[in-house]
């Protein structure tokens, strides 16, 4: 056992080369080996970069390209296509407006306007200006019609439609034309507001900031319906809709001028070049034959009476007999052409030239006036007047029955008897045929058949049919005015044509035109034919005396003091437009003062009276009266002072 005390420490092994193999272990004399220092760092492993040659090379063709591409799209630009887009930018730079000219006006013969034209606005709009780019919100249009509807007066879907169109690059549409400046104001107050609050908010937005004004025109007719169917109307798109104003637009017109300006965000630039202006033509003012104040008078009588007769309608009629100026041409119902939104359909237009009607026993002067042309009889004929007469297939009668009359031929007019006049006029020829046609060349020569020449819108020339054609009961009615229609205009020149000598001159209603230059060209003379004799002429006018001046006239209500009257009534059965058939009367009364030396012809016709009288010496005696009279002293037509020649009504047989 070996004492561990005494153990001996180990050997410590030196460190060498390792050993290969069978080697031997370093003997004393080997070199011993170092001691191994601190261990170095291993040296950083080396990135090699390729070449930046490559890199450069392709960002350099790259930008190349680039600058090669714009070059091109700049020389495309400003070479190739300058002229096209230099176009755009016009287009787009510059507005062009139309500029409206000044409707002439209307007036009456001395002058008081009748239709004039006050200043107004377009109120129009640039749609691309309330575009969601351009506002920075998306319901623009709605909340500009919002607040424009209300002072436009227009439905508040309409405005929107407007402005947004669906052609984007709109930049022009009217909202509302012919508009007061009262209403312009308003708008321009709103965006002036608007401005204001979106300078304080920058999140406020003024929707108002493309509606604009051009200034324009209106046309204003300061008496209101008097004369409406004379003057017609221009609506707010001013389009003439009828008398004056559609017959005589192109000169009330006037010719409409340009101009183009540069505009930047909806206004006017005044320092860009290439602006233009084509100054407007102001249309002629047009002088009517008319005098208002006895327009005024015409057209209340007959509004009353028609009123009074619960009528469908009814026309008064006032001419010159010497110059066939029309004087007064009124009408009842009417219409203001200032607001036509309450008009009835019915009542616009000029009734008393485009109511074609029976016009009944006034008629009967132009039947009377061929049998004394032809010497077929006097004013003192015997005429023996039985209660019924028969002819062709039917049995004829006066308005009244009676026992059998002894009438002279100028009592046959003042009694207004049917069956005297069938039997005066069957002496105008040989055979019934005969007469006829001689009937119907007088009928023709007072201008039945034919338009008056007035050339009026929607005038008519009535209904006169060839005598070949006469109906076996024509043949008889037509001598006293059934059978035959006229209007009433065609009525009072008949009457004008006795009074002036047997010579009928076209009725005026225009005296002349007055230029943009001040110069004043009269209307062309009226045409004048000679239609019956002077001497027959003055016979006709004693006998109408006899209608108004002998208790056995009919019409003893047309009666003046201190004047002399020639007139006739009628009462004719009517035509009833809407059934084609007989419905009712057609009331009138026709003559002219002084009878002796005549200066006016009135006439009067009330269709459809249904309250009271029906008949025409009744009910258009007292218009004639009251319209006549108010004429005479107008005119300061003194009275001659000569007392009536009368013809005898009656004879003793």
């Amino acid at each position: 056992m070996v004492d561990p005390s005494r153990r001996q420490p180990p050997r410590r092994r030196v460190p060498g080369p390792a050993r290969s193999g069978g080697a031997r272990r370093p003997g004393p004399s080997a070199r011993p080996a170092r001691r191994p220092g601190p261990r170095r760092p291993a040296p950083p492993r080396v990135i090699k970069l390729g070449s930046p040659r490559p890199r450069l090379r392709l960002v350099g063709l790259a930008l190349t390209l680039v600058m090669i591409a714009f070059v091109v799209r700049l020389f495309q630009v400003q070479a190739v296509d300058a002229g096209t887009y230099a176009a755009k930018a016009e287009a787009n730079r510059y507005v062009g407006q139309v500029l409206a000219a000044e409707r002439g006006e209307i007036t009456d013969r001395n002058g008081i306007a009748l239709a004039t034209s006050e200043d107004a606005y377009d109120i129009t709009a640039d749609p691309t200006m309330f575009a969601p780019d351009e506002l920075k919100i998306h319901d623009g249009p709605e909340q500009a019609a919002a607040l424009l509807a209300p002072i436009l007066g227009q439905d508040q879907d309409t405005l929107v439609r407007k402005l947004r169109p669906a052609n984007k690059n709109l930049r022009y549409v009217k909202l509302a034309g012919r508009q007061t400046p009262q209403v312009w104001k308003q708008i321009k107050d709103l965006k002036s507001a608007l401005t204001a609050k979106s300078g304080q908010d920058k999140t406020a937005v003024n929707v108002l900031g493309g509606v604009f004004a051009v200034p324009t025109s209106k046309r204003v007719y300061p008496n209101g319906d008097l004369a409406a169917g004379i003057l017609g109307w221009v609506n707010g798109e001013d389009k003439a809709g009828g008398g004056i104003e559609l017959q005589l637009n192109r000169q009330l017109a006037g010719k409409d001028g340009k101009i183009r300006y540069a505009q930047s965000g909806g206004r006017l630039v005044p320092t860009a070049g290439g602006a233009t202006e084509t100054p407007a033509v102001p249309g002629s003012n047009v002088e009517l034959t008319i005098d208002r104040d006895i327009q005024w008078a015409a057209q209340n009588a007959i509004s009353e009476q028609v009123k009074k007769s619960a009528a469908d309608r009814g026309y008064v009629i006032v001419q010159d007999t010497r110059t066939g100026q029309i004087l007064a041409m009124a009408n009842s119902p009417g219409f203001d052409p200032n607001d036509l939104s309450d008009a009835d359909p019915d009542a616009l237009g000029n009734a008393a030239l485009q109511d074609a009607y029976e016009p009944g026993s006034t008629a009967k002067v132009m039947s009377m006036a061929a049998v004394l042309e032809e010497n077929a009889a006097t004013p003192l004929t015997h005429v023996v007047v039985p209660n019924r007469l028969h002819r062709g297939d039917r049995l004829f009668k006066d308005d009244i029955d009676h026992p059998t009359w002894y009438l002279t031929l100028n009592g046959v007019l003042a009694k207004s008897s049917n069956i005297g006049t069938i039997l005066a006029t069957g002496q105008l020829g040989k055979t019934q045929a005969q007469a006829n046609k001689v009937l119907y060349d007088y009928l023709r020569r007072f201008g039945l058949g034919s338009y008056t020449g007035l050339g009026f819108p929607g005038e008519t020339k009535g209904i006169l049919a060839p005598p070949a054609q006469w109906s076996t009961s024509q043949q008889y009615t037509i001598p006293f005015g059934q059978g035959v229609s006229l209007n009433a205009m065609q009525a009072a020149s008949v009457y004008s044509t006795i009074a002036n000598g047997g010579v009928r001159i076209e009725p005026t209603l225009v005296r002349g035109t007055k230029g943009p230059d001040g110069r004043f060209t009269p209307a062309p003379k009226p045409k004048k034919t000679r239609v019956i004799s002077k001497k027959t002429a003055k016979t006709l006018a004693r006998m109408l005396e006899s209608v108004v001046d002998d208790e056995e006239g009919t019409g003893t209500k047309a009666r003046i003091p201190g004047y002399r009257v020639a007139g006739k009534t009628g009462t004719a059965n009517r035509v009833d437009p809407a059934t084609g058939k007989y419905h009712g009367y057609t009331s009138s009364f026709a003559g002219f003062a002084p009878a002796d030396q005549p200066r006016i012809t009135v006439y009067c016709a009330i269709q459809n009276a249904t309250r009271g009288s029906y008949f025409g010496g009744q009910i258009c005696g007292p218009v004639y009266k009251q319209v006549m009279e108010f004429a005479l002293k107008t005119l300061q037509i003194p009275p001659t002072g000569a007392k009536p020649d009368s013809f005898p009504v009656t004879f003793k047989p």
